[in-house]
């Protein structure tokens, strides 16, 4: 099975290391190489740009891509369910939750475009022209559509557009330009996507499932601590955990108490007061780790 993953740019670092996170460790290769093996035998990645990770899975050169929403949107359809899917279509497996940003409709601050509705017969300039058109259709507006391959945000001041469709992450580039933002278009981020006949294939299940497992490692901690057994209802309070905590009886105290091992997982920014709340109760030798991966 091969992984189209991005070769280059902020995308690359990311998910190469959630690769590596899943298990999937990417063998080192030169510069340049187009394929690289990783641990497991079956699967080989594949390095190509980003804008064209959606084409090398549509087309059977890889079985699975990892690129932005807005990437694969413009290339062609994007479903959630493989039984909907209509010729060349990608399933979106699975939001990777990185390279978040947003496809938004901009007009010049001082100009008369304030609403879409305002397009009517005037001229949007973008560099995702089928995202842009499905867009105006979605809502009913009729408007020519320039495609641009680069300076996006300087069209309207050089009279080629009334507004614009581009990316934003923060804004910044749009408010130095005096654009101003009319609408939402597109809310992209990295996803993971499979062509639909391969979704129910058992090792694109276990690549979702190693990466899922990933994702919900992301901001939990793993909690080990010893606790009186008579305060344990005290302490589970305190830490409910997925499930409720795992407790083990473990040797008496040096008083002859009896005690127990408690293990949870909690949300990492839950940590600073739980442990003050948890030596409250009594418990004692408290150990917080990161985890790597948590199949759930």
């Amino acid at each position: 099975m091969r992984i189209a993953v991005p070769n280059k740019g902020r995308l690359h670092e990311p998910t190469l290391s959630l690769l590596e996170r899943a298990g999937l460790h990417v063998e080192e290769t030169a510069d340049r190489q187009l394929y690289a093996d990783t641990v497991d035998e079956d699967v080989t990645v594949l390095f190509a740009r980003a804008a064209d990770i959606p084409e090398y899975v549509r087309d059977g050169a890889a079985d699975l891509g990892v690129t932005g929403l807005d990437q694969a949107a413009e290339s062609g359809g994007v479903v959630d369910d493989a039984a909907a899917a209509a010729e060349g279509d990608l399933v979106d497996l699975l939001d990777l939750g990185y390279g978040s940003c947003r496809l938004v409709l901009a007009a010049p601050e001082d100009g008369d475009v304030s609403a879409v509705e305002d397009l009517a017969d005037r001229t949007v300039a973008t560099e995702f022209p089928n995202v842009t058109r499905a867009y105006l259709d979605r809502v009913g507006v009729d408007a020519d559509v320039v495609t641009v391959t680069g300076a996006t945000e300087l069209t309207p001041h050089v009279d080629m557009a009334d507004a614009i469709v581009d990316i934003t992450s923060t804004g910044t580039t749009l408010k130095v330009n005096r654009l101003a933002v009319i609408d939402d278009v597109l809310d992209s981020s990295v996803r993971l996507f499979a062509r639909p006949d391969v979704v129910d294939d058992a090792k694109v299940e276990q690549v979702v499932t190693a990466f899922e497992s990933v994702l919900a490692a992301d901001g939990r901690r793993y909690l080990m601590m010893n606790a009186p057994k008579d305060r344990l209802d005290e302490v589970k309070e305190v830490i409910p955990g997925l499930g409720g905590p795992t407790v083990m009886d473990v040797e008496a105290d040096e008083n002859g108490n009896g005690m127990v091992a408690v293990h949870a997982v909690v949300d990492e920014r839950d940590v600073f007061e739980t442990i003050s709340e948890l030596r409250a109760v009594g418990a004692t030798g408290i150990l917080v780790t990161e985890i790597e991966r948590l199949v759930e």
